[in-house]
């Protein structure tokens, strides 16, 4: 596909219609729909209605001559035409979002990163690392919660950076990988000498069967993984406690009231002090990688990427 820029600034692509650079709205509403997969989420970034979103991409295909989303039950997909206008026009729409009024050109002072992640996670690790850039002035806005509902909400532009527990999928958010959780199979002292006979003759899984399992979430998702990774069964136990939190677990494990798998990182305090236990320790851990995922056109803000960078340097020691 053969792309030709005209002298007066226009932009050919594939062949197209001249699309004229002037023509800012139509651009960046584009763009917002192209990053947050969705006439309908783009609306709100915008400040506008969706009537109008979808009028200016008409508009905006009218001018190409070609379709630049192929509309889906859930989202618009962009078509060839749409990424290779994106990769023209992102730079510099950025660049001059920059200068809107969120940065220190204008204000003297940029504008909040918005971080959000699993809650454990950011009051355990994250904010002890970002607390120099506090210091120096960086501004934070976190937000807690699962990865879904937290990807979605930085598709549509309400995040910076997620902190997320899985690669996320398509091909407009950014993500690096971040770090790995081990996680462990644990109880408290008296459960595991409740269990020991059992646990060493016939092996974990059949010594906790009837232990109450202590987890984040209805359908057991780390232990569940767990289960599969290391010993390549299906978990077929019910919850006794769910709790939104890993510190609520470990703190219900620890006092007793059945067994978990936690990230070791959360936990090791107690594991060191006996607190917990570890009824498993597999040759090959369980592993879970965390990944750092960005929302497109965020490093207009430059604290963006100094937040950035400062956890991928923290993280090293996670």
């Amino acid at each position: 596909m053969e792309d030709r820029t005209h002298q007066d600034g226009d932009i050919v692509i594939g062949g197209g219609a001249p699309t004229q650079l002037g023509d800012l709205n139509l651009l960046r509403t584009f763009l917002a729909v192209y990053r947050s997969g969705s006439f309908t989420a783009a609306a709100p970034l915008l400040g506008l209605s969706q009537p109008t979103v979808t009028a200016q991409i008409r508009a905006l295909e009218q001018q190409t001559g070609r379709a630049l989303f192929s509309r889906l039950p859930r989202g618009a997909e962009p078509t060839h035409l749409a990424h290779d206008l994106a990769g023209h026009i992102a730079g510099p729409l950025d660049a001059l979002a920059s200068l809107g009024g969120r940065n220190t050109v204008l204000t003297g002072r940029t504008a909040p990163v918005h971080l959000a992640g699993p809650a454990e996670l950011l009051c355990a690790r994250a904010l002890p690392a970002l607390a120099p850039l506090v210091a120096e002035g960086v501004r934070l806005r976190i937000t807690m919660g699962l990865t879904d509902p937290l990807l979605e909400a930085l598709r549509a532009g309400h995040h910076d950076l997620v902190i997320s527990t899985r690669r996320p999928g398509g091909r407009t958010l950014t993500s690096l990988p971040l770090a790995d959780e081990d996680y462990v199979l644990v109880a408290s002292p008296s459960w595991a000498r409740r269990v020991g006979e059992r646990l060493a003759a016939d092996g974990p899984c059949a010594a906790v069967r009837d232990v109450p399992l202590i987890t984040y979430a209805e359908d057991l998702p780390i232990a569940r993984r767990y289960w599969r990774n290391v010993f390549g069964k299906r978990l077929t136990a019910e919850a006794a406690v769910t709790v939104p939190d890993l510190r609520g677990a470990v703190s219900a494990v620890a006092a007793g009231a059945g067994y978990s798998v936690l990230p070791r990182y959360l936990c090791q305090d107690e594991l060191s002090s006996g607190g917990l236990v570890p009824l498993h320790e597999p040759e090959e851990p369980s592993l879970n990688t965390l990944f750092l995922v960005q929302r497109p056109g965020a490093d207009a803000n430059p604290d963006v990427a100094r937040v950035r960078e400062r956890l991928q340097h923290a993280a090293r020691t996670w």
